[in-house]
């Protein structure tokens, strides 16, 4: 049975789940690595930017990383993640989603919790120069990819993955987000940045929404059943999660996957501990720490890497 007992042991005062998800905001960490960004230009008119980073000489295995909510590719646990992989000798491919790359997307639609369709024109920019390829996402990103990895066979340059803080029910996941009132700091932080991006799209194309209903939004329900769902196919908001929630693909997992999400992550509810998948999938691994918060892991070790970023990595060595 793939459950795995964790390792993970921070010390007691920064043990709490909000302390490890916003100690990582509020101190930074300094990175030397430099990204380089290609485009790489959708059939569909849009674009998404790509972030590199590369040896100094070729390397067979690339490690692409998905960035969550409204983050991209300059958030640190990227950064952090990107510098860790390519220290273990793997390049890093870091791509920004519809949207998020620092300048706006060309198309009234953008990004979305289970849109897989971008991920594998991703992979399949990046196949030609690599021999093998794992995938590694973080929350919403983190379903992206593990929605991927589930929903129908994989490339076979894919070899592994690597899922870190993942709302795999969204319907859960944004209740406890909308409902809880611990959670209200980071709602707010959400619904703010993405009604922004929402209200400027609403002056380039017709989406039939004004300033005052666009900024009467205060949850995710609100948000996803007036933007979310409609502009990206979905019936409502309870569509949108039904269906692009990754518990339901997880079964359908093929290559070796782990997913590591902390029992006191303030963005989750027991619906996104999988445990009966992993016992039941021998590819799929599951690791629940009792510490670790919202993609933060830290436990103050000498170095500059998160505990996760070591877990990572251990993880893919296993596998090639």
């Amino acid at each position: 049975m793939p459950v795995i007992a964790s390792q993970f042991d921070p010390p007691v005062l920064i043990r709490n789940g909000h302390v490890q998800t916003i100690l990582p905001v509020l101190f930074p960490r300094r990175f030397k690595l430099v990204f380089n960004r290609t485009r790489l230009e959708l059939e569909d008119g849009d674009f998404l930017d790509l972030d590199w980073a590369r040896g100094n000489e070729p390397r067979s295995r690339l490690a692409i990383l998905s960035h969550g909510l409204e983050g991209g590719t300059n958030n640190g646990y990227i950064r952090g993640m990107a510098t860790a992989l390519n220290a273990a000798g793997w390049d890093a491919l870091a791509w920004n989603l519809r949207g998020c790359s620092g300048e706006a997307n060309r198309l009234p639609r953008f990004y979305h919790s289970g849109e897989t369709g971008d991920l594998a024109k991703v992979i399949a920019h990046a196949k030609p120069a690599y021999s093998k390829i794992a995938l590694l996402g973080f929350s919403l990103g983190g379903n992206i990819t593990l929605k991927y990895l589930g929903e129908a066979p994989v490339d076979p340059i894919v070899v592994g993955g690597v899922g870190v803080s993942v709302p795999v029910d969204l319907a859960a996941s944004a209740r406890t987000l909308d409902q809880r009132w611990s959670n209200k700091i980071y709602l707010g932080r959400f619904i703010k940045t993405m009604v922004a991006k929402i209200e400027a799209k609403a002056v380039r194309f017709p989406l039939g929404l004004d300033k005052t209903t666009l900024r009467s939004v205060k949850n995710f329900r609100q948000f996803d059943d007036l933007y979310t769902a409609p502009i990206h196919g979905f019936r409502d908001a309870a569509d949108y999660w039904a269906k692009s929630s990754a518990r339901q693909f997880l079964p359908g997992i093929t290559v070796p996957t782990l997913l590591v999400t902390a029992c006191n992550d303030p963005f989750l509810s027991p619906e996104s501990f999988p445990f009966a998948e992993a016992e039941a999938n021998p590819k799929f691994y599951f690791e629940a720490p009792q510490s670790g918060g919202h993609v933060g892991f830290l436990d103050l070790a000498p170095g500059n890497q998160t505990w996760v970023e070591r877990r990572a990595v251990q993880f893919l060595a296993e596998l090639t």
